[in-house]
């Protein structure tokens, strides 16, 4: 049980304010059918932390925390420059048109969770605690925690706020999401 408890505490911490509750907040607002996104991202969750979790300890030794922390803090900046291009997140409906409102969220995180803190805390509890299941579940449960009230206010949101308000507010937050973490050591 403790590497559920402690999975589910570090992933919803380290979740507040990550790139994958902004990108919650953004597919809310953008398609305002919170059912489909929630379980878009339980899905899409599952399957990311369960690969991470089955390589292990195998990935931190492969590229170590400076390389991981040099990828993240680009991949920050990279989605902050992203979000201020307005027209191309929001006339792009081809993903939602092919896949549907749950598919479009499914690979939009299973993709931005690649790499990702929670995918990489994913990974170094599945190492340390030998318990795949529980290390799954919990870290499932914090990213749960963390993104269904994000869900929830973005389609509040996407009613009262401007879009492009919306995406610069993700764009500077993602900015300063890149430069702390490459400043970090």
């Amino acid at each position: 049980m403790e590497a559920l408890f402690f999975s589910t505490g570090i992933v919803a911490l380290a979740e507040i304010g990550d790139k994958t509750q902004l990108l919650a907040l953004l597919i809310a607002a953008r398609y305002k059918k919170p059912v489909p996104i929630i379980l878009g991202i339980l899905v899409a969750t599952v399957l990311n932390h369960a690969g991470a979790a089955a390589l292990g300890s195998w990935i931190t030794a492969l590229l170590g925390p400076d390389t991981l922390r040099w990828i993240l803090g680009a991949s920050f900046i990279a989605m902050a420059l992203w979000m201020l291009v307005p027209d191309k997140l929001d006339d792009d409906t081809r993903l939602s048109e092919r896949f549907g409102v749950f598919g479009a969220t499914l690979i939009a995180f299973f993709l931005a969770e690649m790499g990702d803190k929670t995918q990489v805390a994913t990974v170094a509890l599945a190492a340390r605690y030998h318990e795949t299941v529980m290390v799954v579940l919990g870290t499932t449960l914090g990213m749960m925690i963390a993104n269904v009230p994000a869900v929830l206010l973005g389609e509040v949101a996407a009613n009262k706020l401007p879009k492009h308000v919306v995406h610069r507010f993700a764009a500077g937050l993602f900015a300063v999401l890149g430069v702390v973490t490459l400043a970090l050591r």
